[in-house]
Order: C-alpha cells, then sequence, then structure tokens
C-alpha cells in the first residue's frame, strides 16, 4: 500500500507539473466550471434574499387575521360585523388590550399603485398599505428614520428606506400622486432590510376614500398574549357566525408567502445550472482527453518502470478535481462579488414589487461549489480510465 501511495504521489506531481504545458485547455475547464457556479449560486442567492426579506418581516408574536378561507390578503376581505364582534369581545381572547381595555389592533387594506421610477422611466407598482394608527406599532422592527407617522384622515404616506432609496420625488416633504389623488410624503421607515421596507403606508380611510374602497378591510393585525395566545385566538375566531375568519402568525404569513416565490427561483436556476453543468462535464472530459494524450508517452513510460494502473488512474482524476476546484473557487469570488448585496426585485404578495437584496451565504456557496466539484470527479472518470489502458508500447515513442 505504500508502494502504490508513492506512486500516486508521483504520477500526481507530474501530472500537475506538465499543467503549463496545456495551459489554455486547463484555463478553459477552469472558466466552464467557474461560469456553472457563478449562475447557480447566483439563483441560490436570489432565493436566499427573497426569504429572508420576508421571513424578517415576520413576528411569532404579531397573528394576522384574514376572511374568505384564504390564507393570504389576496383575495381576504374582513367583514366590518366580525370587526365590531371582534372589538366587542371581552375576557381572555389570546391578544394584548391597549390602557382603555379594548383590542390593539389595525384593519388594514393593500392597494397596488403605479410610479413612475425616474431613473429609467421604467413603471413600477407598488403596494399602498392603508392601516390604522396602531398599525406601525404592530410592526416589531419597524422605526421612522426620518419625519413623522400619517395623520388621521389625512393624505399622508411615510414611505419604505427602499423605495425612498430606489425611486426620486419620495423625500420628506414631497407630493406624489398615487392614484388620482396628490399625497404628502411625511417621513420615511426602515425595518431591517425585510418586505415592509417596499411598501408604502398611509391612513385606512384615507386610502379607502381615495381609491373607492369603503368599509373594505383585508386583513386585522393584533399582537398576541404570549405563546398561546394564538391558539386561543383561533379558537374564538372558529365561533364567529358567517365566512370563515383565520389568524395566522405574521412569520408563517410570510413564510408560506417566501416558499412559494423561492421555489419558483429555483426552479428555474437548477435546470439552467444543470444544463450548463451537462456542457462543462463534456467540456472536462474532452480537456482531460486532451491531457491524457498529451502524456501517452509520459504515462507508459512510467507504466514500463513497474507504476500500476491505480496511480495512473488517481493522477488523472486528481488533475480533474483540482482543476473543478480551482473553477468553483473562482466562481465562488465571482459570485460574491457580483451579487452579494446586489438590489433585486420581484412581484411579493399582493402582486407588487418588493425590493430585496441577493444574499450569497456559506450554504450558497457550498451547493454551488458541490456542483463544481461534481463536474471534475464525472468530466475526470473516463479519461483516468483511459489513461489506465494505453499501450506500453506508446513508451518507445520517447525514441523516436
Amino acid at each position: 500500500m505504500s508502494s502504490a501511495l508513492k506512486q500516486i504521489f508521483l504520477m500526481v506531481r507530474v501530472n500537475l507539473g506538465s499543467l503549463p504545458r496545456r495551459l489554455w485547455i486547463s484555463l478553459s475547464m477552469v472558466l466552464s466550471v467557474a461560469l456553472v457556479v457563478a449562475v447557480l449560486a447566483g439563483f441560490l442567492a436570489m432565493a436566499r434574499g427573497f426569504e429572508a426579506a420576508l421571513q424578517g418581516a415576520g413576528s411569532t408574536g404579531i397573528a394576522v387575521i384574514l376572511g374568505g378561507g384564504t390564507n393570504q390578503e389576496t383575495g381576504s376581505d374582513v367583514p366590518a360585523e366580525a370587526i365590531r364582534s371582534l372589538a366587542a369581545m371581552t375576557g381572555e381572547i389570546g391578544v394584548v388590550r391597549n390602557a382603555a381595555g379594548g383590542l390593539a389592533l389595525s384593519r388594514e387594506i393593500v392597494v397596488p399603485v403605479d410610479v413612475v421610477r425616474a431613473s429609467d422611466g421604467a413603471e413600477q407598482t407598488l403596494s399602498l398599505r392603508g392601516m390604522d394608527l396602531a398599525g406601525p406599532g404592530l410592526r416589531d422592527r419597524a422605526t421612522l428614520s426620518q419625519g413623522r407617522l400619517f395623520s388621521p384622515g389625512a393624505r399622508e404616506i411615510v414611505v419604505g428606506g427602499r423605495i425612498a432609496d430606489e425611486f426620486s420625488g419620495f423625500a420628506v416633504g414631497d407630493k406624489v400622486r398615487l392614484g388620482t389623488m396628490d399625497w404628502t410624503v411625511t417621513g420615511h421607515f426602515t425595518s431591517g432590510g425585510s418586505a415592509f421596507e417596499s411598501e408604502i403606508w398611509a391612513d385606512l380611510e384615507a386610502v379607502q376614500s381615495a381609491f373607492d374602497r369603503q368599509g373594505q378591510v383585508q386583513s386585522l393585525r393584533v399582537r398576541l398574549a404570549g405563546a398561546g395566545g394564538l391558539p386561543v385566538l383561533q379558537e374564538h375566531l372558529s365561533a364567529f357566525p358567517g365566512a370563515p375568519l383565520t389568524a395566522v402568525s405574521e412569520a408563517d404569513l410570510y413564510a408560506a408567502e417566501s416558499e412559494r416565490t423561492a421555489s419558483l427561483i429555483r426552479l428555474f436556476g437548477w435546470p439552467l445550472a444543470l444544463l450548463m453543468a451537462v456542457g462543462a462535464t463534456a467540456g472536462a472530459l474532452n480537456t482531460m482527453m486532451s491531457s491524457v494524450s498529451d502524456r501517452t508517452v509520459e504515462i507508459s513510460t512510467l507504466r514500463l518502470l513497474g507504476f500500476g494502473r491505480l496511480p495512473a488512474f488517481a493522477a488523472t482524476w486528481v488533475e480533474a478535481v483540482a482543476l473543478s476546484i480551482s473553477g468553483a473557487a473562482l466562481g465562488i469570488l465571482a459570485s460574491r462579488l457580483a451579487f452579494n448585496g446586489w438590489q433585486a426585485s420581484t412581484m411579493g404578495a399582493n402582486n407588487t414589487k418588493m425590493a430585496f437584496q441577493l444574499d450569497v451565504t456559506t450554504d450558497v456557496a457550498l451547493t454551488a461549489g458541490l456542483l463544481g466539484l461534481a463536474i471534475g470527479i464525472i468530466g475526470g472518470a473516463l479519461p483516468a480510465l483511459a489513461a489506465t489502458r494505453l499501450p506500453l508500447t506508446s513508451a518507445l515513442r520517447a525514441r523516436e
């Protein structure tokens, strides 16, 4: 065994030492692997960033009440009678009450509004969320960064940080046309980079009036009274007559939304990356076959000197794996430089634009890197086998 290991080590040194002689074809393999890894890492980073933006918005201490038997705000409708019945309930129902003993809840509605981006003139659909004054306080990570909150009944808005950064005309004090009305920007807010920063907030009644949605409420937000509050609230809601009401934790609501969209992103990313990987594997196979052909005399000579088939196989395979590892490392580095922190946007909840940052995490880099490694392992196997079957008479070429 010791002799075999020494032979493998020596043949690996010979193979790697001859790489400068095959620099360009070896470099093509490295670059093809790097491209596959970078593309896959980009898609995975997009999915991971989208998940982070939505999951960061959700809190397990906040419940969202939806009507109409849906588990999304889109399509939900909470009847006014149900809101009155809920507000009139006394005793323990699993939610926090305000100082006056009433429920600290926020009635909310989301209206899509079109805004023109000044940088390129592109029209984007954003979320205008009407809410009660208690609404901002029911977002655990949301804080005002500039200005003040909107006033009740006034056509005033506070704008998420991502919108304020991307769109001009949303500075504090500016007037913005949303729908057929002009609205005054009174403040900006941040929310730790979560999906809330892609929303515009305004007073509920002002939004209902401006967009002819009088009396319509899509969701209610309440703060839960401890970890066991949600089951208690769900039990009380199940006894309500009429249209069914559901209560889900804010964290679960956004986690479900993130899973749907992130799965769609991966659905496009993986087939494309695998298709490219097939091409890269074919390229690796061609590269290594050329390497074996170039070293036919060397390999056959070493075989005549007593080197076995295993060292010839292992040395060729190690070369292929070494080149694929180099390509994977280059692809991961390129993806970090190109994609990590890059601002992107897609259709989020309520069919409106949601901005997020691509996030090349360690698990994203590892997954993409393993695909690059697999290209070298698979693409190098057949050439390595071919290296063990070279005729020993090939060594005589050295004397010609």
